[in-house]
């Protein structure tokens, strides 16, 4: 994905002159950059306050250290994996080899899972009401990627609530997705996976009913969360200052990131590769108009809030894990 990335900013910077792109990168101001990186690792560290928070109560023991190398580690494998599918599994991995059980891990983080996709869904509503018209107006095009993007999510938050509020009608909404299957599949393997989904939406149910007793414990995970969001969100916005434009919007910035993400989860490509610059390109040149200085912002924010996670993630799967001492 590195090899990747600096071919996709060699193609984007392919027309412009190395002596201006040198220019570009001598004029930057370093302390912006320092400022969105270590707002990038807040960020994390308030994912892995989150979880050590959600563990409470279900394991005697789970120190901080432990919980922050969790969203290290999944930050590496959402980074190498189509559609970030690798990060779950990663973070179930990592959780056991901190001592904890598999069951109550996979418990944790479905109900993880559950309050950040909330979190995601009610920053892209807020930004949709109040930023997507200025989008449709200017890029007609780009518009029909984040409804896309926008599209998929909801659909994922609605599966979330049926399995949470109606739970017999999704388990007979999947049983009829099952019938096509017989179509192609042999009946012992659509049976296998009609058990597999049902298992799944059991556990998921079970999770939810646990989330509804412990509404303190969540509000205070869903408010660490939306910070946790916002701050992610916000890094753009230092690149720009870091770039000498400060006659910019902090919350145009960040709706027009918030745009970026969701345009990204629609893309197979590991990270959003390609749709993510390309996405970047053209909302953000309403603040860069330098076409230097657009491409060098556009590395710089790959590089926080992107290959900067992988680097973390390599660095925790480095780290022991800290465990209990036992006499």
């Amino acid at each position: 994905m590195f090899v990747v990335g600096f071919a996709i900013f060699w193609w984007e910077a392919r027309t412009i002159k190395l002596q201006t792109l040198i220019a570009s990168f001598q004029s930057l101001h370093f302390g912006w950059l320092i400022l969105a990186a270590l707002i990038m690792l807040l960020s994390l560290m308030l994912e892995g306050k989150t979880l050590q928070i959600l563990l409470r109560g279900r394991v005697a023991y789970f120190p901080y250290r432990n919980a922050l190398r969790i969203p290290l580690i999944e930050q590496l494998f959402n980074s190498i994996t189509p559609f970030s599918s690798g990060g779950q599994p990663a973070q179930l991995i990592a959780m056991m080899q901190s001592g904890i059980e598999a069951g109550q891990a996979s418990s944790v983080l479905l109900m993880k899972f559950i309050i950040y996709q909330m979190m995601v869904l009610i920053n892209f509503v807020l930004t949709m009401v109040f930023g997507f018209h200025e989008i449709m107006t200017r890029f007609k095009g780009i518009a029909i990627l984040i409804l896309a993007g926008f599209t998929l999510h909801v659909v994922v938050i609605i599966g979330l609530l049926l399995v949470m509020y109606q739970y017999r009608l999704t388990k007979k909404l999947l049983s009829w997705l099952t019938i096509p299957l017989a179509w192609f599949m042999k009946p012992e393997r659509v049976q296998r996976f009609k058990d597999n989904m049902d298992e799944k939406v059991d556990t998921f149910y079970a999770e939810s009913v646990h989330l509804k007793r412990e509404k303190k414990k969540v509000l205070i995970a869903c408010a660490l969360t939306l910070v946790q969001l916002l701050l992610y969100y916000s890094i753009p916005y230092f690149v720009i200052l870091s770039l000498g434009q400060t006659h910019v919007n902090f919350l145009s910035v960040i709706a027009m990131h918030i745009m970026i993400v969701i345009i990204t989860s629609i893309f197979p490509i590991p990270g959003g590769t390609g749709g993510a610059e390309y996405s970047f390109k053209t909302l953000f040149a309403v603040f860069i108009v330098s076409p230097s200085k657009l491409v060098i912002g556009m590395l710089l924010w790959r590089l926080i809030t992107y290959y900067l996670g992988m680097v973390f993630g390599i660095v925790a799967l480095a780290i022991p894990v800290k465990k209990r001492k036992t006499s």
